[in-house]
C-alpha cells in the first residue's frame, strides 16, 4: 500500500517542510534589521552575514524542496542549519526552570524537523520532482 503512496508522500513532505522555512526566510528578508538584532542578542559573530546566510538557506532551500531540484543537498543543508540554529536560539537548558518549556518544545520540534529533512536527504524527492525528470525516472 505505501509503495503506491511513495511519490505523493514525498511531494507532501517537501511541501510541508517548505511551508515551515519559506515564510521564515521571507520574514528574515523583509525584517532584516530585526533579524540582525535577534542574532546579535544571542551573541553570534557577524550577525549581518549570519542573517543573510539564514535567509538565503531558508528561501533557496524551500524553493529547492518545492520544485524537487537539488533536493538531497537542500534537505541536508536545511537539516544542518536547523540543528545548529536550535542550539543557539532554543537553548532551554540555559533558562530558569519556569521559562524552559516553550524553548524546549521548539528545540525538540526542530530536532523532529531535522529528522524529516534527513529522510529526504537519504531517500530523495521522489518521482514527482525535477530531480527525477533530470535523471530520467
Amino acid at each position: 500500500m505505501f509503495t503506491s503512496l511513495q511519490n505523493p508522500l514525498a511531494l507532501a513532505s517537501r511541501l510541508l517542510l517548505a511551508a515551515l522555512f519559506l515564510p521564515a526566510g521571507i520574514s528574515k528578508l523583509t525584517g532584516f534589521a530585526g533579524t540582525v538584532g535577534y542574532i546579535t542578542s544571542v551573541g553570534l559573530p557577524m550577525p549581518t552575514v549570519a542573517a543573510a546566510i539564514a535567509a538565503a538557506v531558508e528561501v533557496l532551500g524551500s524553493l529547492a524542496l518545492i520544485f524537487g531540484v537539488g533536493t538531497r543537498f537542500a534537505a541536508f543543508a536545511l537539516a544542518f542549519f536547523t540543528l545548529v540554529a536550535s542550539f543557539f536560539f532554543h537553548a532551554y537548558w540555559n533558562l530558569p526552570a519556569d521559562k524552559q518549556m516553550m524553548q524546549q518544545l521548539m528545540f525538540f520540534k526542530n530536532v523532529g524537523v531535522t529528522g524529516g529533512l534527513l529522510a529526504l536527504a537519504a531517500f530523495g524527492a521522489g518521482a514527482w520532482s525535477l530531480d527525477a525528470r533530470r535523471s530520467g525516472r
